[in-house]
């Protein structure tokens, strides 16, 4: 068990929002869809007010049968436009590459980007990180066919050479902990990958018992979990 965390990890809640201008009221202005998720301790569970929030993950959805334009680019990052070229051979259709194809689930064209995962320092050790980031994308399935992550030391540069290094190597390894592998130098997944619901199972072995003992009679804890 461990001990040194704010408060137990079961009881984040994960809350999911989709950011866009007011005026952005036309189906086309959707796109490509801004979304993220707030990791935060139950407002039920005893946690200090400054240790509540747990993390963050940014992530975009692309409409991969709809033609790119200028502010895609802002939205999406360069990378993530030149890999949807390289991904997607029907432009029209939303068609992926055939070694894409044959790998992922058959679904809506449409594309996950994750831009960013942070998770706050008193939280950090545990594989919350993995575990929020996992939980996010499988909730996200319905809306997408795959998710996509470029790791590059360039987005650590507030670290030195070295530490940016380590540091991308450690997100890269993360990302391969919850399902995702390496297409083209770009970390990829299937939102239907039944990794992203294994993962939490380590989490969910080594809290829960101590999640129940705490609850009463009248609580899920007292039956099977599924």
């Amino acid at each position: 068990m461990v001990l040194d965390l704010p408060a137990n990890p079961l009881s984040i809640e994960l809350t999911l929002s989709h950011r866009r201008f007011w005026w952005q009221i036309d189906d086309e202005d959707e796109q490509p869809e801004q979304w993220d998720a707030s990791a935060d301790v139950s407002y039920l569970e005893l946690c200090p007010d400054d240790l509540q929030h747990v993390g963050d993950i940014s992530f975009v959805i692309a409409d991969l049968a709809r033609k790119r334009n200028l502010l895609d680019a802002v939205v999406l990052g360069e990378w993530a436009l030149d890999f949807i070229a390289e991904a997607v051979v029907d432009p029209d259709q939303g068609k992926l590459h055939a070694e894409l194809d044959d790998i992922i689930s058959k679904g809506a064209p449409r594309m996950l980007i994750v831009r960013s995962i942070g998770v706050e320092k008193p939280w950090r050790g545990h594989g919350l990180g993995a575990a929020l980031t996992a939980s996010a994308l499988r909730i996200m399935a319905p809306n997408a066919r795959l998710a996509v992550c470029r790791v590059s030391p360039l987005d650590f540069r507030g670290a030195g050479t070295d530490a940016a290094e380590t540091a991308a190597f450690r997100a890269g390894a993360m990302l391969e902990r919850i399902g995702f592998h390496r297409w083209r130098g770009v970390h990829i997944i299937d939102l239907r990958n039944p990794s992203l619901v294994e993962v939490r199972m380590d989490m969910l072995d080594q809290w829960w018992p101590e999640h129940c003992a705490d609850e009463g009679e009248d609580s899920p804890c007292n039956h099977t979990a599924t």
